[in-house]
């Protein structure tokens, strides 16, 4: 004997759980929302701190050789065949998420030819995949901003004062 079941047996009246699954969605937004305002990830970007240096990481892919470039903003160095120049280097607030974030504008340098632009944006110190350089030869990210005051560096603080040798804590 088969026995057929019909659509309202098995799911129920449909029409009866409208209110219920209306009511459950407004919940479930709101509650997304209290969340976004606790955690601070809908916070304005404007309270970011301008830093004056970009600490960046450059691989030449060729050598393996791995190097650290302090750059200024404004400034271009250089790092092989690139020309980097950052354009803004900025931070958050020690009170936030960690996150650095830097405009970047790197050329190729050829001799004898116009500079070749390889990438211009935005790259984010805890996101490197998120906007990275694509180049055969060079890889680039950012480390860090730091400040004029920072041990920009990564030389050992001077000796300041009489601390007699001791790191004064």
């Amino acid at each position: 004997m088969s026995r057929s079941l019909r659509w309202d047996s098995v799911w129920g009246d449909r029409k009866k759980s409208r209110p219920l699954a209306a009511r459950s969605l407004l919940a479930a937004v709101a509650g997304a929302a209290a969340l976004l305002a606790a955690t601070g990830a809908g916070a304005d970007q404007s309270d970011m701190i301008k830093e004056p240096v970009a600490i960046l990481q450059g691989l030449d892919k060729i050598t393996a050789r791995v190097s650290e470039i302090t750059a200024s903003v404004g400034k271009p160095v250089q790092f092989g065949a690139l020309q980097i120049t950052v354009r803004d280097c900025e931070k958050n607030p020690p009170e936030d998420r960690p996150e650095d974030a830097a405009f970047l504008q790197i050329d190729e340098v050829r001799p004898g030819e116009d500079n070749v632009r390889q990438f211009s944006g935005w790259m984010f110190a805890q996101s490197p995949a998120l906007s990275s350089l694509e180049h055969p030869v060079y890889d680039v990210i950012l480390l860090d901003c730091k400040g004029t005051g920072s041990n920009a560096s990564g030389s050992p603080p001077a000796a300041s004062g009489s601390s007699s040798g001791k790191d004064a804590r």
